[in-house]
């Protein structure tokens, strides 16, 4: 099964957030082991977002944290963040595919 990440934080920097994170994307195209990423805001608090980030397994959640680019973007989010962002890590135990009607 699948490893997801969620990434919850606060900026009110966050156009200058999204530029880091276009620039990680470009520089590590190839590389990175993210299969999917979501990034949303908060309706009820404006400046407060959660990423919601998923990788074929936790090793290579692992090995893409361990890249210099992720390290890189990584310092720069906290210094564009309110406060320390929250990672939370979760092992996909079930998985649904659900069609619309």
């Amino acid at each position: 099964m699948t490893f997801v990440q969620l990434i919850e934080y606060e900026t009110n920097r966050a156009q200058e957030l999204d530029a880091v994170f276009d620039q990680w994307m470009k520089t590590t195209k190839g590389k990175r082991t993210v299969m999917r990423e979501l990034h949303a805001q908060d309706r009820e608090q404006p400046g407060h977002f959660v990423d919601i980030v998923e990788f074929p397994s936790y090793q290579k959640a692992m090995e893409n944290s361990q890249l210099p680019e992720t390290q890189q973007i990584a310092d720069q989010m906290r210094k564009l963040c309110v406060n320390e962002p929250r990672f939370v890590n979760l092992e996909v135990e079930r998985e649904e595919g659900f069609t619309r009607t």
